[in-house]
């Protein structure tokens, strides 16, 4: 277990903290939201979609549809800490033209929104935590990804680049920026998880495309888990690899999932109609990178599911 559990937030105790979630309503926000809510942390969710949390008891919501830096002045007004979540979903369709247009402003725009009504609030929160994702580093066939590694130059990479780079002027305003580039989160009924099971369930499951491609993977519980620690640590910033400490290939995870849910992992999906199936989306799947946590081990966070087989067990049993 980590050193964070349920119990009040670090570094706050006999005080009121509020904390804000953009994209709040998401799956990562929502696990979030109730792990702050619990730990006594008063939280306000920006979203599309604020009344899926605000409803829960220690949660407000904002609306933020369409975004604008005004809704958000109210909402960070005596904030403690600000995680920016927003994003529209990379998985959820083909990227069409229109649908890149829409990944860059949830992202980009609202990153730089964000920056620009934070300089106009007194006082300012103290932390500040950016969403990314290891899309950052592009597709790299060999060796660990650590967070020093630059940037690759594909369109994801170039995206995540631009993502991060939005909220960058919050640390001239003296506020500590932590980014988290986070991989494949493991969660039962929400993300890349449930897409992955459904052939199996058919017993049609196996790897994609060669197989040998990384799959840099993290346990929502971790997901949430780290996110915590790094509200806490005071000490923390810059880039953290939110992924487990053992990646493994597309074909371990296949034969993984077979064994968990016993069904057989032994029909490949062919590169070629994964390709013709997305389209440019299909580099989510047929491509990957080796990151693992060195900056977040080092700082001292203790994986929940550092295994494959037991994060799995956890979630889909």
């Amino acid at each position: 277990m980590s050193e964070v559990d349920g119990s009040a937030l670090l570094g706050w105790e006999g005080m009121e903290a509020k904390i804000v979630i953009t994209g709040g309503s998401g799956l990562i926000g929502r696990a979030l939201a109730a792990e702050l809510v619990q730990a006594g942390a008063e939280v306000v969710i920006v979203s599309r979609s604020p009344e899926k949390l605000a409803t829960a008891r220690g949660v407000s919501g904002v609306r933020w549809s369409p975004p604008r830096a005004g809704d958000l002045l109210s909402a960070l007004s005596g904030a403690s800490a600000v995680v920016h979540l927003a994003g529209e979903n990379l998985a959820s369709g083909r990227w069409s033209d229109a649908r890149k247009i829409r990944f860059r402003n949830s992202r980009v725009a609202t990153g730089q929104m964000l920056a620009d009504a934070l300089s106009e609030v007194e006082p300012r929160p103290a932390t500040f935590i950016q969403a990314s994702a290891v899309g950052f580093y592009g597709p790299r066939a060999e060796g660990d990804i650590r967070e020093s590694e630059p940037p690759g130059d594909d369109y994801l990479a170039r995206l995540c680049v631009d993502w991060e780079a939005a909220t960058a002027p919050v640390e001239a305003l003296g506020v500590r920026r932590a980014v988290i580039r986070t991989g494949v989160v493991l969660a039962a009924d929400e993300g890349a998880l449930p897409k992955m099971v459904m052939p199996f369930k058919m017993f049609a499951g196996g790897p994609m495309g060669s197989g040998d491609q990384w799959v840099p993977w993290i346990h929502l519980a971790d997901e949430v888990g780290a996110i915590r620690f790094l509200l806490e640590r005071e000490d923390l910033s810059g880039a953290f690899n939110l992924t487990a400490p053992e990646p493994v290939t597309n074909r371990r995870m296949a034969k993984m999932l077979g064994k968990v849910l016993r069904r057989p992992s032994l029909i490949p999906a062919p590169s070629f109609a994964l390709r013709a199936a997305l389209g440019e989306m299909s580099s989510v799947v047929l491509e990957g990178q080796r990151a693992v946590p060195a900056r977040l081990e080092e700082a001292g966070y203790e994986f929940q599911f550092p295994g494959l087989e037991a994060a799995l067990r956890d979630v889909l049993t």
